[in-house]
């Protein structure tokens, strides 16, 4: 497996690595779990090289988060890669990204201003900023996202359509402990009491998604039950919990079609998400 911290060492090596065909990209923030490694698989399955990136990326932090204190183990996210059969990862240094201040981003409209993004001004273009630029570093095949990530993920569809980048996203379904709680590298922050508390967001999301089956098509009452059931959790200060449309993230009003039911919430230190996805017949 190659490491390589320049960009024009990783391209000079996806150049040499496209006589075996398809590239693959995994754009990460490192410190990996099991729902990271499930990605480089997925990537695996269609690209003969897979490219892995981490970089901590400074522009979707806001003042008061967790930039600084974001879990990072290079040595332990290199062994991991190497495990799980990677190619190549690209870990550049901030320097390396943004030798200069940014003067241009990549504006979202929209989409960015629900959900996540209501409480995360900025955090979006951060994160189509620096999806582009590693996107047109590495200039892979496909890219490879995870459904955890919802928003994001959306917008970054709408980013490579918009934008015309020649490439496949995919996205592969959220990785859960036994108890249904989402991986991420946040969870690391949860004592105890936390984790088990952390819980109750994919038990919102069961509980509405048991309502929806059993005829309920009223989106405040989804929405109701969903902030009821998480509220109920004393460990668990509520960020969101609502119902759009996919794929744009459109508001609605009766439930059908393809929707996206998103939770957030605050436990200690950590804040986490999580959301699943429903088609609805009309």
């Amino acid at each position: 497996m190659e490491v390589c911290q320049t960009i024009a060492g990783i391209r000079e090596y996806v150049r040499r690595a496209r006589e075996r065909g398809a590239v693959g990209l995994v754009p990460t923030m490192g410190y990996f779990h099991e729902g990271h490694l499930t990605l480089m698989r997925e990537a695996a399955k269609v690209c003969p090289t897979v490219v892995v990136s981490i970089f901590v990326n400074p522009l979707q932090f806001g003042p008061t988060e967790d930039f600084r204190d974001y879990p990072r183990d290079s040595e332990r996210d290199l062994a991991l890669a190497r495990e799980t059969g990677v190619h190549a990862v690209f870990m550049p240094d901030t320097a390396e990204m943004y030798p200069l201040s940014p003067a241009l981003y990549v504006e979202v409209e929209r989409m960015d201003t629900v959900l996540c993004g209501r409480s995360r001004p900025g955090h979006f273009r951060g994160v189509a900023t620096v999806v582009a630029k590693l996107f047109n570093i590495v200039r892979p095949d496909s890219a490879v996202f995870g459904q955890k990530d919802a928003q994001q993920l959306q917008i970054i569809r709408r980013m490579v359509r918009d934008l015309n980048f020649d490439l496949e996203v995919r996205a592969v379904p959220t990785v859960r402990d036994s108890d249904g709680l989402a991986l991420s590298s946040r969870n690391i922050y949860l004592n105890a009491e936390q984790r088990v508390a952390a819980t109750v967001l994919f038990r919102s999301l069961e509980t509405a998604r048991r309502a929806i089956q059993s005829g309920e098509r009223s989106r405040p009452a989804i929405e109701k039950i969903m902030v009821e059931t998480i509220s109920a959790e004393p460990l668990a200060e509520l960020d969101y919990a609502s119902v759009y449309r996919l794929p744009d993230l459109e508001p609605v009003d009766s439930l059908d079609g393809e929707l996206i039911l998103a939770v957030a919430a605050r436990f200690g230190k950590a804040r986490l998400i999580d959301n699943i996805t429903m088609r609805i017949p009309g």
